[in-house]
């Protein structure tokens, strides 16, 4: 019978309210991302056994670890997890190589040998004598990665593995650990709050806020197509407004949206009725500047007018932000020698274009709920 992978329910609504529900299956990499507080951390925890909720069920590969209905909830040491914390958590009086030995369970092969394999596999052979306060903290990380291995797990566990670490050892690390997860497609369970990390790494994306899970999905998916406002939000969309769905387009494929007095051609959303309130975002990278030399004479893909309120040049990338004529926000980041070819400042009069298939409309929401 082919692996399954783990599969996660979790329900609770007091202390620490969880309304959680994935799969992870073998060869994937599953992304959980959220603010500080939103319960990423104790999903993990729940998973290894070192926390319990309310109600739930975790499984791997059909075998249940947790399962409150039926009684079952097995101890940290019988659930075949490895777990990689923030901190690393090695032991400080033992060797690289003994802390890898330390986690070896089948006392049937040569733990010495074995433990030489891991420290190659993560290219740490040589380092194998040095204590951890010997060791920088992408080499510890290195080794807290191949002690969780030892445990030849069904299911990787990472909590904020690079969080500690500078970006230039940050970056070698995710790019290590993806060709490391080529060589052995375990599924990985991977916690971070970094979303442009979460987008390099991830398979598939878990949007987590308040315990609750908002969107399971490919990364370029959510990116482009949140479900709603809170998640286009935490994912990092400025581009977020209300419209009211005009009509529906069925020749072109198109639907059409009002906003601001303006008519914009949207993707096609033919589920939603039209004549209905709803909330629409466009990704920044989505919003096109119109050069000062060859001015729109309205040609242009959804043309709007505005006025730069906000100018920063972020090294090779400028941000602006633009009030249009009815004083709508409207964001859009251009490479730092357009800004300086086009002469933009704050004050200076701009146009766009808003990709039409970048539109995506969703569900209105009010502030509260959203």
């Amino acid at each position: 019978m082919p692996a399954e992978g783990v599969k996660v329910r979790l329900q609770q609504d007091t202390i620490i309210p969880l309304h959680v529900a994935f799969d992870c299956q073998p060869g994937d990499i599953l992304v959980i991302v959220g603010p500080s507080g939103s319960g990423k951390s104790t999903t993990l925890r729940t998973i290894s056994g070192l926390y319990t909720p309310q109600h739930g069920r975790v499984s791997s590969n059909t075998t249940p670890w947790l399962d409150t209905d039926a009684r079952i909830n097995l101890p940290v040491q019988q659930r075949k997890t490895g777990m990689v914390f923030q901190h690393y958590a090695l032991f400080p009086h033992l060797t690289a190589l003994e802390n890898i030995m330390i986690a070896l369970r089948n006392d049937k092969i040569n733990k010495t040998q074995r433990a030489r394999q891991l420290l190659e596999l993560i290219n740490m052979q040589g380092l194998e004598g040095r204590l951890p306060g010997q060791l920088s903290g992408g080499q510890q990380q290195r080794i807290a990665l191949a002690r969780a291995l030892a445990r030849e797990p069904d299911v990787l566990l990472l909590d904020e593995p690079f969080s500690a670490i500078d970006q230039q050892t940050r970056r070698k690390l995710v790019r290590e650990l993806l060709q490391l997860h080529q060589q052995i497609p375990t599924p990985l369970i991977h916690v971070t709050h970094n979303l442009n990390e979460a987008r390099r790494i991830a398979d598939r994306l878990c949007i987590l806020h308040h315990g609750h899970t908002l969107q399971l999905d490919t990364p370029d998916a959510i990116m482009s197509r949140p479900h709603n406002s809170k998640v286009a939000r935490l994912i990092g969309h400025d581009n977020i407004h209300d419209g009211l769905v005009e009509q529906h387009d069925h020749e072109r494929q198109i639907t059409r949206l009002h906003w601001q007095g303006m008519t914009l051609e949207a993707a096609y959303r033919p589920e939603m009725a039209a004549g209905a309130p709803c909330r629409w975002v466009i990704p920044t990278e989505s919003v096109i500047l119109h050069r000062q030399d060859r001015p729109s004479r309205g040609e242009r893909e959804n043309p709007v007018h505005g006025k730069i309120t906000e100018l920063v040049r972020l090294g090779e990338s400028t941000s602006i932000k633009m009030l249009t004529e009815q004083g709508a926000a409207i964001y859009l980041n251009v490479p730092s020698h357009v800004a300086r070819r086009n002469r933009l400042a704050e004050e200076a009069l701009v146009a766009v274009s808003l990709l039409s298939e970048a539109i995506h409309m969703m569900p209105p929401e009010s502030e509260s709920s959203a």
